[in-house]
């Protein structure tokens, strides 16, 4: 799998309105009510993940989730990463 130019970059996150560049990363925040809620996202987002071989990096603080994604092993985005997001989105 290839990492995508720039400008296909852009036209994914088109489909993918929540998200956003930031650096060589695709960035995603997401708010909770309480740390437990935060919590069962964050599981969601590991079952996910792991079905798929792909795992975001995730920050969580108290009610507060980041997940960034980036195809470390390609050493930029790639359409796995496009894929993951989407995943994401439907959880939320």
């Amino acid at each position: 799998m290839s990492v995508l130019s720039p400008e296909m970059v852009q036209e994914k996150l088109r489909s993918l309105p929540h998200w956003k560049l930031e650096g060589k990363e695709i960035v995603r925040r997401f708010e909770f009510p309480d740390f437990v809620a935060a919590m069962a996202f964050v599981n969601q987002v590991a079952e996910k993940a792991e079905k798929a071989g792909h795992h975001p990096d995730i920050d969580i603080r108290y009610n507060k989730v980041r997940l960034a994604l980036v195809s470390h092993d390609k050493g930029g985005l790639t359409e796995r990463d496009m894929k993951m997001a989407l995943a994401i989105d439907l959880l939320s």
